[in-house]
């Protein structure tokens, strides 16, 4: 119990350092490189925290263990929406950027719908090897999209504390920031912290710590691109290593994460301006926990 403990204040600990030194050097690299700070948090940023997942669904999938391959994927991406945006926002709203309103979240949205269309395909309730390759391709296309971002440049500028770090040490705290994530989340599990847990903690962190450095574009890219990293990626390459089998409590969840990827884009319009406000966060929050209560009730 006590060894327990311990993992879990030394995870927690490591997870926060992590996340401080990730948007840190992530916001120094964009600034430095001249990359917009919505690049870094859909990819450098969006990579590193899920990064438990593709470790999980890898050997899963290597195990033949589908069901958990699919149900890790939907599971933080609903967690990411609901749970994430939702504390963050509490905390301070989330301003959403041009380019994340029309193409980041719809993204999003169509990945979420994506899954759907590709688990009632035929062979019904199966993704083939064919469609990870599929998804992996829709992968490809988002990175072409993000390295566009960069060489046009961000064209919608926002004053945000970037502390001058050189291009060495900005690198290095982004290592450190992921060493950090994965190390951190990876005690909190040994801790009896549940796997789920282990990836959403880690987003959390690291968007709680953007929103606080007043870096709105990471916090949402680290959300928007976690959810496009998990199903383009993910599950990708999950299913071609081996085909993912859709069970019927799957189903549910394949719905849920399209409501909420399709209520995070309706929620940019409501309100002042482009953003996620405190009773919107508040929102995602209870409807998470009705979520779960749901499924424990079930």
């Amino acid at each position: 119990m006590l060894l327990n403990i311990i993992y879990l204040l030394a995870g927690f600990i490591i997870l926060v350092y992590g996340a401080n030194f990730l948007v840190d050097g992530g916001a120094a690299l964009a600034h430095r490189l001249k990359v917009p700070n919505i690049v870094i948090g859909l990819t450098v940023v969006a990579f590193g925290t899920s990064t438990p997942e593709l470790v999980v669904n890898i050997i899963s999938s290597i195990k033949g263990s589908s069901a958990l391959a699919l149900g890790n994927v939907l599971g933080s991406n609903i967690f990411n929406i609901m749970a994430i945006l939702g504390v963050t926002a509490l905390f301070v709203p989330i301003g959403i950027k041009r380019s994340t309103t029309w193409i980041e979240i719809p993204l999003a949205v169509l990945a979420a719908v994506l899954i759907l269309i590709l688990a009632n395909g035929e062979p019904a309730g199966i993704i083939t090897r064919a469609e990870g390759f599929c998804l992996l391709c829709f992968f490809a296309v988002f990175i072409a999209y993000t390295l566009f971002i960069a060489k046009r440049g961000g064209q919608e500028t926002e004053e945000v504390n970037i502390k001058p770090y050189s291009l060495k040490k900005s690198v290095l705290f982004i290592l450190l920031g992921l060493a950090g994530l994965v190390g951190g989340g990876r005690l909190l599990v040994d801790g009896a912290v549940s796997l789920a847990q282990m990836a959403g903690i880690s987003e959390l962190a690291t968007s709680l710590i953007a929103a606080r450095k007043k870096n709105a574009d990471i916090a949402i890219g680290n959300v928007v691109g976690s959810n496009i990293f998990n199903t383009f990626l993910i599950l990708g390459a999950s299913a071609g290593i081996s085909p993912l089998k859709v069970t019927a409590d799957s189903v549910t969840d394949l719905w849920v994460n399209i409501g909420v990827s399709v209520l995070l884009f309706i929620f940019v319009f409501t309100g002042k301006g482009r953003q996620i406000n405190r009773w919107e966060g508040a929102l995602f929050l209870t409807l998470y926990i009705t979520y779960l209560t749901l499924l424990i009730v079930s």
